[in-house]
Formats: C-alpha cells, structure tokens, sequence
C-alpha cells in the first residue's frame, strides 16, 4: 500500500505574479500517514470533540511528524572538526576550574573555613551555569535568526577566551581583597554565557551536515570532545599537581592552565573559519526572508525563543527534553568533576593527584565507551531504544559507585567509576543526534530549541549537582556522628550512598519523560499507538474490500459473466 507525498504548499500573492513556497514532504509515503492525519484531527467530527489548544496540539504533531527530512547531510568534515575543536577548548577551560576549585577557594576566600572555602568554589561554579540559559537564548537568535551556526561558534570562541585568561591574571583575595570575588564571579559569569551557546552550536552544525546514517555516530564525537575537553583538564592539572609542590600550586601554579587557552584560541578559530555553513539553514533563512519580502506586514519580527514558547507542542517537547537530559547532566558532573574533588578532599581516600589521574584513565575509557554507543545507536530502529537500555543501568550504578568507594582499594574505587561511565555513555551516546532531530522540523528554531534545553538541565541538575552533593556528604558525615547503630550498612555505607540515589531518583524521571513525553521522528518507524491503529484501520478497510471483489467474482463466475481475467486476492 502506498500513498502520494503530503504537500505543504503556501501560495503567496505579489506585484509580480504568485509566489509559491511549496515543500514537498518526501519522507511521508508511510503506509496509514494519511489515516493518522485523521486520528490527529483531521476530521471534523472528531475536531469538534476536541479544545482549540487541543487541536493545535495535533496540528502542531502532526507537522513534526510529516516535516522534510534534511536531505543535504554530506558528512563533512570541517563542520565536524569545527564542532569538536571548539568543544574541546570550551569544556577545558569550564572543567579546569572545576577540577582547580580547592585552590582557587583558598585563593578567594581564605577568611572561611576549609569546608566552606569548597562550598564558595562550587558555588561560583554554579553561577556560570545560571548565565548558560541566557547564553542559549543569546546563541540561539544568533544562530537561527542573523548570522547562522558558523559565526555563532567564533562569538562563543571569542567570549570564553577572553575571561579564561583574565581568570589566570586576576589577583587573589589578599592583593584585591572583595573585589577579587567579585571580579571572579562576573568572570564565570561570561563563561557560562559563552558554554550556554557553543555546545548547542556544535551539535546543530555537525548534526544538519550528517547524513541520517551517521548522525548518532558524529553526534557521540561532538559529545566526546566535550569529554576531551574535560580529559585535557584532567591531564593539565594533574601535571601541575605531579611538576610542583602543593605550596607552589596554592601560591601561583592554578593559574598556568588557564593561561594555556592562550595557545588554543588561534588554532581553534584557524578550524572554524574553514568551516562551511549548515545548508539546511541557509536554505530555510532564504525562503523566510523571500516570504517576509511578499508578505511585509505580516513579516515576523518576534525572537526566536518566543516562537519557541509559543507553541503548546514545542515547550512539551522541551520539558521532556530538559527531563531526559536531568539524568544525563548530573551523572555527567558528578562523575567527572565532583568524585575527584569526594575521593581526595571530602573521604581523603587518595591524593589530589592520584585522584586526578584516576579521572584522567576514567575519562579516557568513556570517551571510547562513547564513540561504541553512539555508532551503535544508528543501527537502531529508535533512537530512543539504547537510551531506555542505559538508564536502568545507571539508576543502579550510581549509588552503587559510592558503595564501592567504601572498598578503600585503588582498583575497587576504579572500577566504581568505571562502571558507572559505560552505563552513562549508552544514554549520552546518541544524545547529541537525538536533541537535534527533536527539532530539525524548523531550522530556524533549531539551534535555539537545543541550546535551551540543554543549558537549562544543565543549570538545574548539573551546575546544581557539586553544590548538593556536597550537601549530601556533609549531611551524611553529620548523621554518622550522631547516630548508634550497630547494622555495617546503616552505620557507614547507606548514608555515603545518599547522592547516588539523587542520581537514581532522576534517572527514573528520564525514563518516563523519554517514554511518554516526548515526540521523536522515529516514532514513525516502530509505529507509535496512533500510527499502529492506523495501519490496523487501512489494513481492516482493504481486506472488507478484497473480500467483497471476490464475492462479486464468484457470483460473476457462477451467473457465468465473468469477462476478465481472475486475479488472486493479496494475503494482509
């Protein structure tokens, strides 16, 4: 059974002649679309039944699911060096201070108490992840609405050198006094505003220029090098803590990886600008603007995070989106910025640097766990399927991991992290890809429809995650000391397990958000509820007529008027 392609025609009229903007949706020759049209409200009868902002829900769905497919991926390779590149040194200069925080707590706020010069540090740390939404709405018109993804990576590029370097010049507490704080916070704050806008750029402009078969696979890369951002954090300071005594690290060796963004910067911009534009978005930004030309007063001057709100459709998309990736972040962050800073500072199990070069090995093995997933998630029938694979897992590991902490062997305190990171890397292998297809629909709300999804989960659940897991620690460091109990599990190990159940807590809200909230276009391909009953209701309509046509053959056969050759009927 087949069906003609949907067209999606706008006719405008113009002093010189119609002016026709007519897509041809040719991904939509799917077997009972059309009857899905109806189920989503195309029938009057069944129209009448419904509330206005219902019907523009199934309206709104029903063109997510019958929208053009991008057919000018062709896996280029800048775009994607431009987007690895650019993530690498963004997430190095956001991870060292992460990793950098007891000396640069010591540095900024020596009147505190230790705990509290840690708790000062991550909330800095914090700060820059409340300015991330604002950059994602800043990136976001950027690069959907004036310049495009490519030169919306170079401003992002620009804004994280700049306060990177000054972060490595800015004199501490006992030289500025108040103002160092201060400067140190607005520092971090810009920071945060150029992350909110380059994560999502990277994915939106590798993601447009792939091919359907490798979207998840160049998607994971883009995560990777996020990851290598971290990784060469990781090594950075490690090598300062192994090259200098911890005397000289407080005193002035925390800056010099800052100081190394230096030497990134014009190698990074040498990639960008090499790096073609999304011709998905190009193409899209040249019919609006013709459309804007013909229509004039009706020309739609709104930002583009107000379309994006305005829809009933694109903010559940959104909820779902910032819910699946809570999981995702706050395992992230965790993992890789938090556990090295638990196992040397907070239950002093090893050393700074041996816990930095534990991260370091830990790093290093997601990165190729991340690569195996995300090619392994284009091999999938849905996106969603090695998603709902992974996020069991991690529901389970993460309290686990501090569990094993509680070992007090080196390879027991690996192989927790370990362990940990293979589950994660099944549920952010394919994300990148997965973010991106939510809303490849519109080009133009795209970039902006990533980055604020993804900046506010990291806002809330990763940027949030240091500041209350060490919320927890402490909380369970208090309940032991006060508490007499003699069970092993309720004395020492269930409370150091409290933050991995947070992370267990919000896996589960992944799992229902990615169940139940959320469209896919994948949705299409294993069937979802509307479209199998669909295809059940075409299949039940031509098997009544295929059945009355061999009646109405019999009864020829048997009255002996049959003049045309007799044709089986076709099994459904």
């Amino acid at each position: 059974m087949s069906h003609a392609p949907i067209q999606d025609t706008t006719t405008l009229s113009a002093p010189g002649g119609p002016v026709d903007f007519s897509r041809q949706r040719t991904d939509c020759t799917i077997e009972g679309m059309e009857f899905l049209r109806e189920d989503l409200g195309q029938k009057d009868e069944y129209l009448a039944n419904l509330s206005p902002e219902e019907q523009q829900m199934r309206q709104e769905e029903l063109s997510f699911y019958s929208a053009s497919t991008n057919e000018h991926g062709d896996d280029n390779i800048w775009g994607l060096l431009s987007g690895v590149g650019g993530n690498i040194y963004e997430w190095y200069d956001f991870a060292v201070y992460g990793l950098l925080s007891p000396e640069i707590g010591a540095a900024f706020f020596p009147q505190t108490s230790e705990r509290l010069q840690l708790i000062n540090s991550f909330g800095v740390c914090f700060v820059a992840f409340l300015t991330r939404p604002v950059g994602a709405v800043l990136f976001g018109e950027i690069g959907d609405r004036l310049v495009g993804r490519k030169n919306a990576l170079v401003f992002s590029i620009l804004l994280i050198t700049v306060p990177s370097i000054l972060m490595g010049l800015l004199p501490g507490y006992e030289h500025w006094g108040l103002w160092s704080p201060i400067l140190l916070v607005l520092l971090r704050m810009l920071q945060g505003l150029s992350v909110g806008g380059q994560l999502a750029g990277s994915y939106v402009i590798s993601i447009e220029q792939s091919s359907s078969k490798t979207r998840g696979f160049r998607g994971s890369i883009c995560d990777a090098s996020s990851v290598g951002g971290f990784l060469m954090a990781s090594a950075a300071t490690a090598s300062v803590r192994y090259m200098l005594t911890q005397q000289q690290v407080d005193d002035w060796g925390w800056r010099l990886p800052f100081l190394f963004s230096l030497l990134l910067a014009p190698l990074l911009y040498s990639v960008v600008s090499h790096t073609p534009e999304s011709k998905i978005w190009s193409e899209r930004n040249e019919d609006k603007q013709m459309e804007e030309m013909v229509r004039e007063n009706e020309a739609n001057t709104s930002p583009a995070f107000v379309d994006l709100l305005s829809s009933r459709f694109r903010r559940r998309q959104l909820a779902g989106m910032v819910g699946i990736l809570s999981a995702v972040c706050s395992t992230f962050y965790i993992l890789f910025l938090w556990t090295p800073v638990y196992l040397s500072e907070l239950r002093c199990i090893m050393s700074q640097a041996d816990a930095d070069a534990m991260n370091f090995i830990v790093v290093g093995c997601y990165v190729f766990f991340l690569l195996i997933s995300g090619r392994s998630s284009d091999g999938f029938t849905h996106r969603k399927d090695l998603v709902r694979i992974g996020l069991p897992g991690l529901i389970v590991a993460a309290p686990t991991m501090f569990g094993m902490f509680e070992s007090d062997t080196w390879w027991g305190n690996l192989l927790a992290q370990l362990q940990l990171a293979a589950c994660l890397s099944m549920v952010q292998g394919c994300m990148a890809a997965f973010e991106v297809e939510l809303w490849m629909n519109d080009p133009t709300l795209s970039f902006t429809g990533v980055a604020i999804g993804h900046n506010l989960a990291s806002s809330l659940f990763g940027g949030t995650m240091p500041l209350v897991a060490t919320g927890l620690f402490y909380l369970s460091d208090d309940y032991l000391q006060e508490i007499d109990v003699n069970d092993v599990f309720y004395k020492s190990l269930f409370p150091r397990m409290l933050p991995g159940f947070y992370i267990s807590f919000l896996g589960i809200v992944s799992l229902i958000c990615i169940t139940y909230v959320v469209k896919h276009p994948h949705d299409v391909r294993i069937g979802s509820p509307q479209l199998k009953q669909a295809v059940e209701k075409e299949n039940r309509r031509n098997l009544v007529a295929k059945k009355k046509r061999r009646k109405e053959f019999e009864r020829k056969l048997k009255n002996g008027s049959l003049n045309e050759e007799y044709v089986p009927p076709e099994v459904v």
